[in-house]
């Protein structure tokens, strides 16, 4: 039994250790596809600083530019989040369905992030609505966040 605790205590101490490192890295660092997204749609804003984030099983990268607008990526280089505090997603990244649909139904609205895993995407807009999709692109969930 003592053995028991003293090897799970280990493979914990182990898993704390590795969880949540935080690194800075130079942008060439970054995977190819995520250098190429942040070239094509953020060509012009200045990059303050990159990061890898290397948990147990895991690696994703940050790119946090100047203006405080962030980009989060997976391990494959493959966007997860675009979060714009000055500007607005840009429009190629917002997938044609989710386009239509706030075009549609939010004229007036902007969309200031979007994010996506292998489940849901999820846009927060300039209205301050917040609205998920399905990965086919329905409606699942919506919630005003004026508060």
């Amino acid at each position: 039994m003592k053995k028991l605790i003293f090897l799970f205590v280990c493979v914990f101490s182990i898993q704390v250790a590795l969880a949540d490192n935080d690194k800075p890295i130079n942008f060439t660092q970054l995977p190819q596809a995520a250098q190429k997204f942040v070239k094509q749609h953020f060509p012009k804003a200045k990059i303050a600083f990159v990061k890898m984030e290397t948990e147990l099983f895991d690696k994703s990268y940050d790119v946090v530019f100047n203006n405080g607008d962030k980009l989060e990526f997976d391990k494959k280089g493959e966007w997860t989040e675009v979060n714009c505090k000055s500007t607005v997603v840009p429009s190629k990244v917002i997938p044609a369905p989710i386009k239509k649909y706030v075009e549609t139904n939010y004229p007036e609205a902007k969309v200031l992030s979007i994010e996506r895993d292998r489940y849901d995407y999820e846009v927060k807009l300039s209205n301050f609505w917040e609205i998920k999709f399905d990965m086919n692109f329905n409606v699942i969930d919506m919630d005003n966040d004026q508060d």
